[in-house]
């Protein structure tokens, strides 16, 4: 009995001393942490905050804005209103682009990861120019544009 809690012993201390020098060798071996661009919006805490909150604030913020009665929302506050989420939406899908490109573009390709970035980047902007366009019109902004999905078209 004696024998086979030593033989216990002695095969969990070397169970633990491989995995740690296996955790050693990959620490060792493993690739630097990748350097930061301009266009990468994934990288980093302050990126996974700052998406988090913007989908907390289109969670929120949409709901009142298109429950609130027109009269108190025309004119500048729903251009603000619609300014604010041109860039919120825009910035939320390339920040989760990049998320989506870092994942699995570089199963495909690493060489593809900065070219997908760009096209993440132009993929925003395309985004927020359509979105400030709507915004910006004097035919309801987005608040209008959205309702407008659930009213029947008017018959001439």
């Amino acid at each position: 009995m004696k024998m086979l809690r030593a033989h216990s012993t002695t095969s969990t201390i070397c169970r633990r001393a491989v995995t740690i020098a296996r955790r050693n060798l990959s620490d060792a071996t493993s690739s630097p942490p990748r350097p930061s661009s301009a266009l990468a919006g994934d990288t980093g805490r302050k990126a996974t905050h700052l998406h988090h909150g913007m989908t907390s604030f289109l969670a929120i913020a949409a709901p009142i804005i298109m429950f609130t009665p027109d009269s108190y929302t025309d004119g500048m506050i729903d251009k603000a209103f619609g300014m604010f989420v041109a860039t919120t939406v825009s910035a939320h899908s390339w920040i989760g682009m990049n998320y989506v490109a870092t994942d699995y573009v570089p199963k495909i390709s690493k060489g593809l990861l900065g070219p997908a970035r760009v096209f993440n980047a132009t993929l925003g902007l395309v985004t927020f120019l359509g979105l400030s366009k709507i915004a910006l019109n004097n035919k309801g902004g987005i608040k209008g544009t959205i309702k407008g999905l659930w009213k029947p078209q008017k018959k001439e």
